[in-house]
């Protein structure tokens, strides 16, 4: 089957699940998955039963595509995702957001965990992505392309909408956190990066570390959709930290913010519709 077909027939498949029609799509990171229970009028349905999506193994990543509305705005929510590191192919790994495009959103948000490299990042800070670097050491777009998806050859100059940026900025003052924005470095993982990594990574201009997002956004602009990132700063990057990286910092720093992380996300989505 080629991936065209693959992606409508799981399309057709949540479509037969829920009339719901989403505006807006959201992508929820390590320990950030608990906003989906937010939603309002909402129908759940595992990765595992949606036709060519594969299964999360990783912990803080429930696995599920929730369909409800967010201040009244039918949104598409994913509830973890899965990462190339746990060895998917790139292809599989943005298909569900190749699906969220096809189901007709428009704007897309990102959210992950990431290392805070950057000097006035501290864990819990929520980093707006004004960019990214991929240094992952491939493109989700390598390969034929299909017209029906997007261009051979899409712009990547203002792959995070300014727009989007500034109604992130303008919701985290109203609720007493200062804006902080950032360059975004994906890498494959699934190690941790070393103290001499990390040097160089912040010499490349690079604010956070993580192992998402990047492929993502790039499919998500080469379907010609508006793109915002949010990085939950959960631990600050080898060298930086004097602590040991672990995962369960993570998902533990994660669960700190989370009240300021969902009243976030509550606020901004419906503008972004």
């Amino acid at each position: 089957m080629e991936p065209y077909d693959k992606i409508m027939a799981a399309v057709e498949f949540i479509r037969s699940r829920s009339a719901l029609a989403p505006r807006v799509g959201v992508v929820l990171g390590s320990g950030l998955g608990e906003f989906a229970g937010r939603l309002q009028d909402a129908a759940a349905i595992p990765f595992g039963e949606i036709p060519h999506f594969r299964r999360v193994s990783v912990a803080g990543h429930s696995g599920r595509l929730v369909l409800g509305t967010v201040g009244g705005v039918a949104t598409a929510v994913l509830q973890g995702r899965y990462h190339y590191y746990e060895g998917h192919a790139i292809e599989d790994v943005v298909f569900p957001v190749r699906v969220l495009g096809k189901l007709g959103i428009t704007s897309l948000l990102l959210t992950n965990a990431a290392g805070g490299i950057g000097n006035e990042l501290r864990p819990g800070d929520l980093m707006i992505i004004r960019d990214h670097i991929n240094g992952m050491g491939l493109n989700p777009l390598r390969g034929g392309n299909d017209e029906r998806l997007g261009p051979r050859f899409p712009d990547m100059s203002t792959v995070y909408d300014p727009e989007f940026q500034e109604l992130i900025a303008a919701a985290q003052a109203q609720i007493g956190l200062e804006p902080r924005r950032g360059v975004y470095l994906a890498l494959s993982g699934p190690s941790y990066e070393t103290p001499a990594e990390v040097r160089m990574l912040a010499g490349l201009g690079a604010d956070a570390v993580g192992m998402s997002t990047v492929p993502e956004a790039i499919c998500a602009r080469h379907m010609g959709l508006r793109v915002a990132g949010i990085s939950c700063v959960t631990n600050l990057a080898a060298g930086i930290s004097r602590q040991p990286l672990s995962h369960r910092e993570v998902t533990e720093t994660a669960e700190r913010v989370k009240s300021f992380f969902m009243r976030l996300l509550s606020m901004v989505i419906p503008k972004m519709a």
